[in-house]
């Protein structure tokens, strides 16, 4: 018997089984991730009383499906039919098979539907023969090899898209539904494929909502295949519903933590606004960035009030009061560097977090006399006076053994800061240290009081391991000497970009630039530890920390008045967690207050990445091009989050 495709051909499709086919794709894969439990058994006798049941015979048997010059389309089959994805899992014997195969046939018809191959076929043969030959199952139950059983997809040609119609209930709302058909992007002639059909629609209702139509629905679709034009018409009816304003929003799961201060949080993003998924978004991330939340999930209403507004509530779960952590990072020339922190998310119950952090580094051959230490005790209040001001006040010891100076001093900060927009926020505070600071252990007294200024436009996708978007921070602290009187203002401007090149965030791009002047006083008055320096990990890789610039006859690093930096890195996912990086570093100190105008030195190198929850491990290997006197080979970094 020859083999018939399967099905025969169609003229005009409509209704309900048009409709069934754009649905496919949503249960076409997710059904291959079923327990075989799931799919119908073949048909067994049962056990006689007191026996044990028998093993099923199995019938050993290959599978393949193919598709002429469409290797994507013979995956997509190999992915759905579950004569091949149940082959060793799920054993059967020679009726199981062919029930099977022929269970195969509408799965990969409606396949090739989802795809935009209305018209296409499937063909298939077991060990030779149609599964309807009445041959087959003694053949099959004499067989002695593996049966082949060989599926053929036949695509034919791609339908398109053709007349797309766009109608609103009520009709008043017909403008605003003709504009969210726009945004939504199905064109005619584009490719008939189900995903994009419902992309579209799904695109349209967002759209509507996006408009302040927070209830918009899809209230009809009708789809018709014309197989003599190959083409898909679609006519939709869409409900927007009535445009609607924030109400006051709702908290509710908290048990410690304040009430009013969650709904003063949420409501500085939405309340009386109109409606807005990313508004909506936006308070959601406002609650989470309290840090005393597990998780936090929106409820909206199902009805718009008669005061046109739509009640929102907040569901939260809350998070341990007190956390633990630390982390550990090397630097080949200086050895290892630990961290500690301890930390209460919710000391008073108005989301207070207490930080207290102890940190001990440059490390080398076990030693710890020559080490730096530092201790922080650091609280965060979310707001000041109930309104969107977060405060962060600091205070701790340093004690540094550093290559360009030393330093025992106490310092402490109070900065305050607000959010200007979602992406920009401003702060502004007074800092102080005081304490003794000199080279070659000859440390003199200093005080200095400064006032820190500062904006932050963040575009980005994640804060340790960014795949878009970019980064500018400006700084801007003028300091005053209490000893002699000095002041001088400290400039520092960062920026960084990052290119999604390959499209999926396998490949990005990462650029970065720094420039810096201290402006006011000339270099020798300049606060050593508020000079600037160059070189090290999260600088110019392949240089010693703070190595880059002038030197004194000791060849030890002086400093300088002024900085430039340049960073390029590209970053590539290779299979998994697992990614590498190529890089190049450079960087200039000078004594002048102009930055660029020193010898720019040049480090590259590669490294790789392996991606865990908490950010990606980062190990990098940095080689200097033009090394200054007594510079090492090659420096190896250690950390977690990337470079920038």
């Amino acid at each position: 018997m020859i083999p018939e495709a399967y099905p025969a051909t169609l003229r005009l499709t409509t209704g309900l089984g048009a409709i069934a086919a754009l649905g496919a794709w949503l249960w076409l894969v997710p059904a291959l991730a079923q327990d075989d439990q799931a799919q119908p058994r073949d048909a067994e006798a049962p056990p006689a009383p007191g026996e044990d049941p028998p093993e099923p015979p199995g019938l050993p048997y290959t599978a393949e499906v193919t598709a002429p010059d469409n290797p994507d389309l013979a995956s997509l089959g190999q992915a759905v039919a579950q004569t091949v994805t149940l082959r060793e899992r799920a054993p059967t014997d020679a009726f199981g098979l062919i029930g099977r195969v022929r269970a195969d046939l509408p799965r990969l018809q409606e396949a090739l539907r989802a795809e935009g191959y209305w018209g296409g076929q499937v063909a298939v043969t077991i060990d030779g023969l149609a599964p309807d030959d009445p041959a087959l199952p003694s053949r099959l139950q004499a067989a002695s090899a593996p049966v082949p059983v060989a599926f053929t997809l036949t695509p034919g040609p791609r339908y398109g898209i053709g007349r797309v119609a766009v109608t609103a209930e009520p009709a008043e709302f017909a403008p605003v539904v003709r504009d969210a058909a726009r945004q939504a992007g199905l064109t005619e002639g584009d490719p008939a494929r189900s995903e994009a059909v419902l992309a579209a629609e799904t695109a349209m209702r967002d759209a509507l909502r996006n408009l302040g139509h927070p209830l918009a629905a899809v209230a009809g679709r009708e789809v018709t295949v014309d197989h003599d034009r190959r083409a898909m018409d679609i006519a939709w009816r869409f409900a927007p519903g009535p445009r609607a304003r924030f109400a006051s929003p709702e908290v509710t799961g908290q048990t410690r933590t304040d009430t009013g201060l969650l709904r003063r949080t949420a409501a500085r993003q939405i309340e009386g606004r109109d409606y807005s998924p990313a508004a909506l978004e936006r308070a959601r991330r406002a609650l989470v960035s309290l840090g005393v939340f597990d998780s936090v999930r929106v409820e909206a209403g199902t009805t718009v009030g008669p005061d046109g507004t739509l009640p929102i509530a907040f569901v939260v779960s809350e998070r341990p009061l007190r956390a633990i952590g630390g982390s550990v990072a090397y630097e080949t020339n200086f050895g290892l560097a630990v961290s500690l922190f301890w930390e209460h998310r919710n000391l008073w119950g108005g989301a207070e977090r207490l930080r207290l952090e102890a940190e001990a580094s440059r490390i080398s051959d076990g030693s710890f006399g020559n080490a730096t230490y530092r201790t922080f005790a650091t609280l965060t209040l979310p707001e000041l006076w109930q309104q969107d001001i977060q405060l962060v006040t600091r205070i701790g010891a340093v004690r540094e053994n550093l290559e360009a100076y030393d330093r025992e001093a106490v310092v402490a900060s109070a900065i305050a800061q607000r959010r200007l927009t979602d992406r920009l926020t401003a702060q502004a505070g007074p800092t102080f240290e005081t304490g003794r600071i000199g080279r070659y252990g000859d440390l003199e007294e200093y005080t200095l009081a400064g006032f820190v200024t500062g904006l932050r436009y963040d575009t980005t996708t994640s804060l340790l391991n960014p795949t878009s978007g970019y980064r500018i921070n400006l700084n801007a602290t003028p300091y005053y000497s209490l000893l002699d009187g000095t002041t001088y203002v400290r400039l520092l401007g960062t920026g960084s970009i990052y290119l999604d090149l390959s499209g999926d965030q396998s490949g990005v791009l990462a650029l970065r630039g720094s420039v810096g002047s201290a402006l006011g006083a000339s270099f020798d008055q300049i606060t050593l530890d508020k000079r600037f320096y160059a070189g090290g990990g999260g600088s110019v890789r392949g240089y010693t920390y703070q190595s880059i610039g002038p030197r004194d006859a000791g060849n030890r690093p002086l400093g300088g008045a002024s900085l430039l930096e340049l960073s390029a890195e590209w970053r590539q996912q290779i299979s998994g967690p697992w990614g590498a990086v190529a890089f190049v570093d450079a960087g200039t100190v000078s004594e002048d207050q102009t930055p660029g105008t020193g010898t720019l030195r040049v480090g590259v190198g590669a490294g790789l990445r392996y991606l865990t929850t908490i950010g990606p491990i980062r190990v990098d290997i940095g080689v200097p091009l033009n090394p200054q006197q007594g510079d090492p080979a090659y420096g190896l970094y250690v950390g977690i989050g990337q470079a920038f």
